[in-house]
């Protein structure tokens, strides 16, 4: 018999289930935390969790927010069961499942005053956020897009505003005005320099409509860059059912992710900060480099084996590792073209990294799923491939292999598999993005065209005829030929 969540029934939780390992009572809020998904879960949440348990740093309790849809369902079914979470952590020849309990509370998105009232809170000394790459508001070059109609809207609004950045440069000026000190903004995103990339949000937020108020959020509130790593997939009720089948437990959002994690932190919190070290966190001087190996060697990765994998059908990130094809290709180009323009890393082998990237890709027990991998293309290219194809290219190194990542999602963005498969759309700009597939079918340029995408990429000749010899390649032969063609250096 199961039961389902509830700080009632944690006293009753299966043997095979662990509890949170500490007293709800115990803990108070020091943190808010936008974009409670399953990543937050897995990995921010899980480290306080464990630290909770410790007995340290029980003044950091997290309290959620966010603005969207998606924000206030997660919402809804996360105050049902008192906010706690059970976490799944799997390997191919073991799973266990633990209760968290580091939130105390979600605000309601349609609450913007209370949002903004709790960020004015002296007792929050930490704004964390999880927001997706897409998120952040920026242009091809990766700059702040200060002409958003969302981010115009807020500037004229600043006192209801709608957005992440508005809600927490409200806060921020509640804050400033009634003496108190800034709290510090954590971004937990997979951005190159995503501490820096917040601030010039916030501030280039605050530039539109009070140039001071900018000058005052870049000399006074911290971002610290980090770096975080946990595979999540998405849940669904294959997942749900499950956690009950295996663990006798009803968990309406229950999160599964690997054993691995890992967090790299600059350590710039002016108020204090959770004793995150004494859980495995890595605080550093410069999270730079632990970032771009992450973000080219694992994301980039991600990307590489997504749309072959769609393409021919492949549901399951580890069934993707095991088509031979598909797992020679992702060693070739990590070995030869990503890893090759990735500076050193501190204490870290970056052959060894590849070979645990491949080895966590290729867990059976993840279940990610390849259209979780193929999600927000046009906002992951410019993050995780096209870095790699420009320091390439500066340095006269061939970019066949990233080309041909690019070129397989442009033919994803066709719209079918290989078997003719609908593709459903996948991307929050999948009507244009499709439409430029459909032309560069016959013209590879019509897809390069997208300059807030490519950037000055569309331009190089090199780049230019690369991508399109790989997509003629995948369009004459399909992509089985075309993987062994670039295996076998004929392509």
């Amino acid at each position: 018999m199961s039961i389902k969540l509830s700080a009632t029934t944690l006293t009753d939780l299966p043997d095979t289930v662990s509890g949170p390992g500490f007293a709800r009572e115990d803990i108070t809020a020091g943190i808010v935390h936008f974009g409670v998904g399953n990543f937050h879960r897995a990995h921010q949440a899980a480290y306080l969790n464990d630290l909770f348990a410790m007995g340290e740093s029980r003044d950091f309790g997290i309290i959620g927010a966010g603005v969207r849809q998606s924000d206030a369902k997660m919402r809804e079914v996360l105050a049902a069961q008192d906010y706690l979470t059970t976490l799944v952590e799997q390997e191919a020849t073991s799973t266990t499942a633990r209760v968290l309990a580091p939130m105390l509370d979600y605000i309601d998105p349609n609450d913007p005053e209370a949002l903004i009232a709790r960020l004015a809170d002296p007792q929050i000394r930490i704004v964390s956020l999880t927001i997706t790459e897409g998120g952040y508001f920026l242009d091809a070059a990766g700059a702040f897009d200060a002409s958003h109609p969302e981010i115009v809207a807020d500037a004229a609004n600043i006192a209801a505003p709608r957005t992440v950045f508005g809600l927490i440069l409200a806060g921020l000026i509640a804050r400033r005005d009634k003496g108190i000190a800034p709290f510090a903004v954590m971004c937990c995103d997979n951005i190159p320099h995503n501490g820096k990339v917040t601030m010039n949000a916030i501030a280039g937020l605050a530039e539109v409509f009070d140039a001071a108020l900018a000058r005052w959020v870049r000399e006074n509130v911290s971002f610290p860059n980090g770096m975080v790593d946990r595979i999540t997939p998405a849940t669904s009720d294959r997942e749900r059912a499950l956690l009950e089948t295996q663990f006798g437990v009803k968990d309406g959002w229950p999160v599964f992710c690997e054993t691995f994690t890992q967090w790299v932190l600059e350590d710039d919190f002016p108020l204090g900060r959770p004793a995150l070290e004494k859980v495995g966190v890595t605080f550093v001087p410069d999270v730079a480099p632990y970032e771009l190996m992450k973000l080219r060697i694992l994301n980039g990765g991600h990307a590489a084996i997504a749309y072959p994998g769609a393409l021919m059908d492949i549901h399951f990130v580890h069934e993707a590792m095991e088509e031979p094809l598909i797992a020679a290709y992702l060693a070739k180009l990590t070995s030869e073209e990503i890893i090759p323009v990735v500076p050193p890393v501190p204490d870290t082998d970056l052959e060894a990294y590849r070979a645990l990237i491949a080895e966590r890709f290729a867990n059976p027990k993840i279940a990610d799923t390849i259209q979780r991998l193929c999600l927000d293309g046009s906002n992951r290219q410019p993050k995780f491939i096209l870095p790699s194809v420009i320091d390439r290219l500066a340095v006269g190194q061939n970019v066949t292999g990233l080309a041909l990542v690019s070129a397989l999602w442009c033919r994803y963005c066709y719209g079918a598999t290989e078997s003719g498969a609908p593709i459903a759309p996948n991307d929050p700009n999948w009507d244009r993005i499709k439409g430029a597939a459909i032309a560069a079918k016959d013209d590879p340029d019509a897809f390069l065209s997208m300059h807030d995408i490519f950037g000055a990429l569309a331009d190089d000749t090199v780049y230019r005829d690369a991508f399109a010899a790989a997509l003629r390649k995948v369009w004459a032969d399909g992509t089985r030929e075309t993987l062994i063609a670039y295996l076998e250096d004929r392509l």
